[in-house]
C-alpha cells in the first residue's frame, strides 16, 4: 500500500471523494483548499483524504473515504495515521474531523484513533444539503466535530 500526495495538475479520485461527501461543489472546494492524499493498492486508488490548515497549527481531515470493496481492511486507519504524520511534520498541534451523526463506522474509527468529541452542530446536513442523506437507515442530520491533540 502506497499513500502519496497528489501533485499539482493530477486529477483527484472524485469517485472516492464523493463517497465522503455527495456534493461535488463541496468536494471541489475542499480539494482546492488542501492537499489530497491517495492510497494505492497495485496502482489502483482505494482510499483518499484531504488535509488542510484551518487555523494556525490546526488542520482538518476532510473527505476521508475508502473504496467500498476495500473497506474492512484497515485502510481507513492507515489514512488517519498518515494524516497524523503529515500534520506533525507540518508542526501542527491539533487535528480535527467532522462527520455525520449517521456515520457510525466512521465515528468508531475516529474514536479508536484517539479523537474526542468536541460538539455537535445540529441540523447541519438539513441546512447545507438539498437532498436528504440516509446511512444504514439513519437520517444524517447533525455534524459531529472531533479533535485530537498532536504530540
Amino acid at each position: 500500500m502506497e499513500i502519496r500526495k497528489l501533485e499539482p495538475g493530477e486529477r483527484p479520485p472524485y469517485d472516492l471523494l464523493l463517497l465522503a461527501d455527495p456534493s461535488i461543489e463541496r468536494v471541489e472546494q475542499t480539494v482546492k483548499l488542501g492537499d489530497c492524499y491517495v492510497a494505492y493498492e497495485e496502482e489502483v486508488p482505494v482510499g483518499v483524504y484531504v488535509l488542510y490548515e484551518t487555523e494556525p497549527r490546526l488542520v482538518e481531515i476532510t473527505n476521508l473515504a475508502v473504496k467500498e470493496s476495500a473497506q474492512g481492511k484497515g485502510i481507513g486507519r492507515m489514512l488517519v495515521i498518515h494524516a497524523f504524520e503529515q500534520a506533525k511534520s507540518l508542526g501542527m498541534k491539533e487535528i480535527i474531523v467532522k462527520t455525520g451523526n449517521s456515520s457510525i463506522p466512521v465515528l468508531a474509527l475516529y474514536q479508536k484513533c484517539g479523537f474526542r468529541m468536541m460538539y455537535i452542530e445540529r441540523d447541519y446536513f438539513v441546512i447545507h444539503y438539498d437532498d436528504p442523506i440516509v446511512e444504514d437507515g439513519i437520517p444524517c442530520l447533525d455534524q459531529v466535530h472531533l479533535s485530537k491533540s498532536l504530540p
